[in-house]
Formats: C-alpha cells, sequence, structure tokens
C-alpha cells in the first residue's frame, strides 16, 4: 500500500517531552499545574498581551463558555457563518438557543459583512434580536473584522471570533481572536499547534476570562466543602496537555511559516492553471497562516470530485472544503441569509495536504496527480475531436 500522506497530522517540535516528564516528575497529573499556566502565559505574549487567556479541553468547549459568558439562552438567537465546522454551530444549541445562519463573500470565504446586517435587520422586524455573532476565521483566513465589527457595534451585539483555524494569523497587524469581545482556539490534533485535544477562550476582559476559569472548573464556590451557586462544566486542559502546548508554542512560527511556504508552492505550481483558484488574502490587511491550502476547481472538464478521488486513489488524505451549516440535515429548518456563495464553494473547493511536516516529494505528488487529471482530461477531449 502506499504511504499516507495527511492532510494535517500534528508536527512535534522536541520539547514537548520536556514539559511533560516535569509534570511527570513533579506528579501535576490532574487537571491545572504549572504547565496550564505556564501554556497560557505563552499564548498570552504570542498574542502581544491583548487578551486574557483560559486554557480548555477543546475549541468547543471554549465556545460554549463563550456563549455562556453573554447569557446565552433558551430562546435566544446567534448569528453563525454558515461555512464552517459544526463544532461552531453546535454549542448553540447546547444552550436551548437557534442559530441563524449568515453567509460567505467571495473574498475570503468567511462571513458576508452585507448578509450579516440583512439578517440583523431581519430577525429585529421579527421581533428578536441576535444575542452574538460567531465569526470564523476559515482554514486560518481572517475575516473582513472591521467591516463586521462596524455592524456588531451599529447594533450593540457582541462578536465571537471563532479563531480555532487561525492561530497566528493577523488582521491589519492584530492577531485574530483579540479582535471581538471574546475569541477562541482549537489545539486538535490537526491544528496549526496542538495539546493532543484542547482550546482556549481570550477576552480583553480579564473578569470574563476569570469566571471562563470559575465555569470551566465545576463552578466550585469558595468553601470547605463542595459547594456550587451556579452550573459549571468540567472544560479545563490537563497538565499533561499543556505540557505539549509548551513545546509547541516554541515552534508555531516555525509551523506558520512552513505552511505559508506549502500555500506558494500550490500557488506557484497551479499558476499556469486557469482553472484553478486558489483561496488567497484579498490584500496586505488579510495574513493568514493558512492552516488548510484550499483551491477551487472552475472547469468544464474537471470537477472538484475528480480531483479528490485521483488523490485518495494515491492515498493522499484531502477533502471538500466545508458542507455550510444550513445545508446539513441536524440545521436544516434554521434560517439562512445569503445568495449561494457558500454553497458554490462547497461544491467547488477542495482542501489539499498542508502539513507543516509534509515533504517535498509529498507536496511534489500532490500537485503531479491533479496535474494528471487534467492532463488526461485534456486527451479525452483531443480524442472526442479527433473522431
Amino acid at each position: 500500500m502506499k504511504t499516507k500522506i495527511w492532510l494535517s497530522s500534528p508536527h512535534m517540535g522536541g520539547n514537548e517531552l520536556k514539559y511533560v516528564n516535569e509534570a511527570f516528575a513533579s506528579n501535576w497529573i490532574a487537571p491545572l499545574g504549572p504547565n496550564v499556566d505556564g501554556f497560557e502565559n505563552d499564548l498570552k505574549r504570542y498574542l502581544e498581551n491583548r487578551v486574557a487567556v483560559a486554557a480548555l479541553s477543546s475549541g468547543t468547549a471554549a465556545l460554549h463558555l463563550a456563549l455562556v459568558l453573554l447569557g446565552v439562552g433558551i430562546e435566544d438567537e446567534v448569528i453563525c457563518q454558515s461555512m464552517t465546522f459544526a463544532a461552531s454551530a453546535n454549542p448553540i444549541v447546547y444552550q436551548g438557543a437557534t442559530p441563524i445562519f449568515v453567509d460567505s463573500e467571495p473574498d475570503t470565504w468567511n462571513m458576508s459583512p452585507v448578509f450579516l446586517e440583512k439578517a440583523i435587520e431581519d430577525r429585529l422586524v421579527k421581533g428578536k434580536k441576535p444575542k452574538a455573532i460567531i465569526v470564523v476565521h476559515l482554514y486560518g483566513m481572517p475575516a473582513k473584522m472591521d467591516e463586521i465589527m462596524a455592524v456588531a457595534n451599529k447594533y450593540s451585539i457582541p462578536v465571537i471570533e471563532d479563531a480555532a483555524e487561525a492561530l497566528g494569523s493577523t488582521y491589519k497587524g492584530i492577531p485574530v481572536g483579540t479582535i471581538g469581545q471574546i475569541g477562541i482556539f482549537s489545539f486538535n490534533g490537526n491544528k496549526i499547534i496542538t495539546t493532543s485535544g484542547g482550546g482556549a477562550v481570550v477576552a480583553n476582559d480579564e473578569a470574563l476570562v476569570k469566571k471562563a476559569r470559575f465555569l470551566s472548573t465545576q463552578a466550585l464556590d469558595p468553601a470547605p466543602h463542595y459547594q456550587h451557586s451556579h452550573i459549571g462544566y468540567n472544560y479545563r486542559m490537563s497538565n499533561i496537555s499543556a505540557g505539549i502546548g509548551r513545546g509547541q508554542m516554541e515552534v508555531l512560527n516555525d509551523r506558520v511559516n512552513k505552511r505559508r511556504e506549502n500555500f506558494a508552492f500550490y500557488q506557484n505550481s497551479f499558476s499556469s492553471n486557469n482553472a484553478i483558484k486558489m483561496g488567497t488574502a484579498p490584500d496586505g490587511d488579510f495574513f493568514s497562516n493558512h492552516w488548510l491550502s484550499t483551491v477551487l476547481i472552475e472547469s468544464n472538464e474537471v470537477s472538484r470530485e475528480d480531483i479528490r478521488l485521483a488523490l485518495v486513489a494515491e492515498n493522499i488524505d484531502c477533502r471538500p472544503l466545508w458542507k455550510p451549516m444550513h445545508m446539513q440535515p441536524v440545521f436544516e429548518n434554521c434560517p439562512f441569509y445569503g445568495d449561494g456563495t457558500c454553497e458554490r464553494l462547497f461544491e467547488l473547493g477542495l482542501c489539499l495536504p498542508s502539513g507543516s511536516n509534509l515533504k517535498q516529494e509529498e507536496l511534489d505528488l500532490v500537485v503531479n496527480t491533479v496535474n494528471s487529471v487534467f492532463e488526461a482530461a485534456k486527451n479525452k477531449k483531443k480524442e472526442t475531436i479527433a473522431v
């Protein structure tokens, strides 16, 4: 069997074991501990000390707590980007609220500020002011945050930045995840750095993050016995996971650079094929970590599926862009505002192997496989014309 080329696999830096071994040596195996404090401080510094940080068990837990912190509850409505992973929308339902899905714009593939405002205006007409807005920095590409924040501020609706895929990305020089009222990150095994499983919630309001820490440790009141005045959650990151994260933070800039190099390689390799459109930044205001390199296949002879199946046949991991949430069976009855942009992106889009540990021969095989599909289609067309 051909060796598997992964879409985005974990990439250790070397010092992760040092921090994990320190945890074992000191018997800090349970949640919390020196590595958790250290990881939070590392992340805070990386985000230019713009926010306070609470390290949690997953990005989904971080999103859930963000909604709890903003007081989202039963029968509330939360606006959410439709083109995203289900984890962006599921926590809305955890709270008994309803997701209101908004389409993408074609420049960054993220939430459309135009349809965001249309959604808000229509919900207001219907007597329901949205309680929060969840915008996603898809595949590491920053959203149009100036325009989105302008709309949100106009209607006094707090913004949650889902930066699960975007650690290391910036918008106008500002780290994404630090622009809205609350930001979240993910350190799942496939992310740009990993803690095996983990996440973080961040905010420039220290009181919000302090409350997040309280709620994430079962909301234990200060008392000699177990006493609870609030519903809590078991969402805190373990000291072991945080140790992995501390080692990963040491190589984060290298990981960002390598993923951007992968993207540049694909971009250069496909530059002569007008049927392949890379997911590029609109201008210099948008600095993407290019967590995943993405393409649109705009051809009458070759489809996204033709490319995907050819890659799979070579044991190359790839996947379509996220299927929009408003097209998912579980959310099919939720309101959607848009013009079909994200549906088109899903139909045409593909994520290519993008890991920072990819070898050059693996990248070459990806490009050669994609090119071979176009070459075969070209030859078939010539044969048809000849007949």
